[in-house]
């Protein structure tokens, strides 16, 4: 190798070492628990378009404190249907104050056109968990909401 090169390829290494430092130093952990009243649930994080449009699709089963969160890149009314979802489903829509903004209680679609279940509220984040848990556990609308991080 040319020795005059030396210094390029050296500069160019450290500004590619620079640019991986930035880039793990800002990165956030992602949400894994999210948390109404007293009741956590471990979650499982939907935030690509793919990841929203599969969902809980042909799961047939949802541990107890589990659950997936959906995370859009902005707020809006964003609707839910339960295509090829197996298994029943309580819906909570969360605003960008982490509130409670609507509950949906969701079935299975057995057959076409499947039901959308939409909110009246804009939110930025749907959280899905086991059918009657809203019931059982007194989550209602306005409750607020704590989107934890694990590390």
């Amino acid at each position: 190798m040319d020795k005059k090169f030396i210094p390029v390829i050296l500069l160019i290494a450290l500004l590619i070492l620079l640019v991986l430092i930035k880039i793990n130093s800002t990165k956030e952990y992602p949400i894994t628990e999210v948390c109404i009243k007293d009741s956590c649930f471990q979650v499982e994080l939907a935030e690509t378009l793919e990841e929203r449009q599969q969902g809980l699709m042909y799961r047939t089963e949802l541990q107890e404190s589990g659950g997936m969160l959906f995370i859009f890149p902005e707020e809006g009314e964003y609707g839910f249907w339960m295509k090829n979802t197996l298994i029943s489903l309580d819906i909570i829509w969360i605003d960008e104050n982490q509130k409670i903004v609507h509950i949906e209680k969701a079935e299975p679609c057995t057959e076409e056109p499947c039901k959308v279940y939409r909110p009246t509220a804009d939110a930025i984040y749907v959280l899905e968990i086991n059918s009657g848990l809203t019931d059982k556990l007194n989550i209602s609308i306005a409750d607020e909401v704590v989107l934890k991080n694990k590390r």
